[in-house]
């Protein structure tokens, strides 16, 4: 005897979302274990990481409503996935941005990557002035700022434009896609941005010294 797990198609269609929000939470579990143990190399990790971060702040906008939190969805299913809910949840990018590797030597302070750094914060202000404040705006351009800065050596992880970013991205990962910054977030952001910039200006080197 068939036993249906819904009455109608709306019912369907929010087990048929259960089932992807179930899928991706594992195969994010799976692809973390599979890069600390070195089964995977960074360049495969890096793109796969990034489509499921992606396909969950779309699925989790859409079940905003019955699934108001991922650790009791987890927790209700016997899902034992804490690196997922880690990567998905807190972090919101992928390991390799999160800890980048320094790049060595002279490189490490470039004139290319400190341009690179300059652009992306301009870009992250800029875009915020534009008004363009939905989470899906906001986060790749917070994601490649924290990486372009991960890439100067001279900058100490506790540096502040580091941190703020960090928290910031964790703060959207917790958000839909669609959602909105509301007004005093998008001033606070703007301000931690210009802030960050401020000391990323400070901290390089005196050319002239």
């Amino acid at each position: 005897m068939e036993v249906k797990l819904w009455n109608d198609k709306r019912e369907r269609e929010m087990y048929d979302n259960f089932a992807d929000l179930y899928a991706i939470i594992k195969a994010t579990e799976k692809l973390e274990k599979a890069y600390v143990r070195d089964i995977i190399s960074s360049s495969d990790y890096e793109p796969e990481c990034l489509k499921l971060i992606a396909q969950f702040k779309t699925l989790a906008s859409s079940l905003r409503n019955t699934v108001p939190s991922l650790e009791q969805f987890a927790d209700t299913y016997k899902m034992d996935c804490p690196a997922a809910l880690n990567r998905l949840l807190v972090a919101g990018v992928p390991a390799t941005v999160e800890h980048r590797a320094s790049l060595s030597g002279s490189a490490s302070s470039s004139a290319a990557t400190v341009a690179e750094c300059v652009q992306n914060f301009i870009t992250a202000m800029d875009s915020l002035k534009l008004n363009m404040v939905a989470v899906d705006q906001v986060h790749p351009l917070l994601a490649d700022l924290l990486a372009s800065l991960n890439k100067l050596g001279i900058l100490p992880p506790e540096f502040e434009g580091k941190v703020k970013m960090k928290e910031w991205i964790a703060r959207l990962a917790k958000m839909g896609a669609a959602d909105e910054l509301t007004e005093q977030q998008a001033r606070q952001l703007h301000f931690d941005l210009e802030s960050a910039y401020n000391a990323f200006m400070a901290a390089l080197p005196n050319s002239g010294g």
